[in-house]
């Protein structure tokens, strides 16, 4: 790393954790209390320093199935509170991956108006602005995705980087019916459409870790790929998903925004990043395909509940 790099990483996390702080009794540095896992040594997201990344020319380009016509039944667009979530049928899975992965939901973290970041994963201390994440889970070897989620091979996570640039129609199909689903709660039907079009052009430059939820449960169960190439989206559509939406029900008043809704970077403990694409030291078959096991705080209650 360069030292501009790493300077502008540490600064960047000072700030984060600063403005964590003041989140309240379901802030980030509380989950812990609630949450066993949210400590473990296994966390989502990082910061990926692509100078460390080590390439590995066995992983391949990653092959969305059923993507691309995902068949007639509506989707649905849910706030459930604390982000935005689209369900996904069972026709759309993952091949590419020691697994078949089976596609469950995706949904987005964001930042606020007018502030730099939004996205979870920062690249060298770069934010973007948005990520878009597709959950799947290991199909192969778990009948759902309760029961995987809590397995150290159960679920896969696509990480998609927004940026700011020329309007994107292909996100128009969410970003328009943000307004049926403004409170904490509130659901829509919207029409099935092409979610391969979401995804970056470049399927096949990728970084791969282990890593676990970004929310409470926290569960360290998640093989990442996150793509180096972000997606691009207007002001204007950034700026529906930043503003659009409320933490709070209807018939709370005054509601209160829903926005940066990211986490704070985790430390990476020792644990391998991959590069699909050569950019540093070549390393074959240097990720494994399932997270090793790590002790969490031996004080800390263990509790198996969804945040909601």
């Amino acid at each position: 790393c360069t030292v501009f790099s790493l300077l502008l990483s540490a600064l960047w996390l000072l700030n984060l954790v600063l403005s964590r702080l003041v989140w309240g009794p379901h802030g980030q540095e509380s989950w812990s209390d609630t949450y066993a896992d949210c400590v473990g040594r296994a966390q989502s997201p990082i910061d990926i320093q692509t100078d460390a990344a080590q390439y590995d020319p066995s992983l391949p380009p990653i092959q969305p199935e059923g993507y691309r016509s995902p068949g007639g039944n509506a989707f649905t667009l849910l706030n459930n509170g604390h982000t935005v979530e689209m369900s996904l049928p069972r026709a759309l899975f993952l091949r590419g991956l020691p697994k078949i992965y089976t596609a469950v939901q995706l949904h987005f973290h964001w930042g606020s108006r007018g502030h730099i970041g939004g996205a979870e994963h920062l690249v060298d201390g770069r934010a973007f602005p948005a990520e878009l994440h597709i959950v799947h889970y290991n199909s192969e070897k778990y009948p759902n995705v309760s029961e995987a989620k809590q397995q150290a091979d159960g679920l896969a996570v696509l990480g998609v980087f927004l940026e700011v640039s020329p309007e994107n129609p292909a996100y128009d199909n969410i970003f328009d019916n943000l307004e049926h689903v403004r409170y904490a709660g509130q659901k829509v039907s919207i029409p099935s459409f092409n979610v391969h079009e979401l995804l970056p052009i470049q399927l096949g430059h990728y970084f791969r870790y282990n890593g676990s939820l970004t929310t409470p449960p926290c569960f360290q169960s998640v093989l990442w790929t996150v793509f180096h190439r972000a997606v691009p989206v207007s002001t204007a559509q950034l700026e529906r998903l930043q503003q659009a939406l409320y933490t709070t029900e209807e018939e709370t008043s005054p509601p209160e925004p829903l926005k940066d809704n990211y986490r704070v970077p985790q430390l990476l403990n020792q644990r391998l990043v991959c590069s699909s694409f050569y950019i540093g030291e070549e390393s074959r078959g240097c990720c494994p395909p399932a997270l090793p096991s790590f002790s969490v705080a031996p004080n800390l209650q263990r509790k198996r509940k969804d945040w909601g």
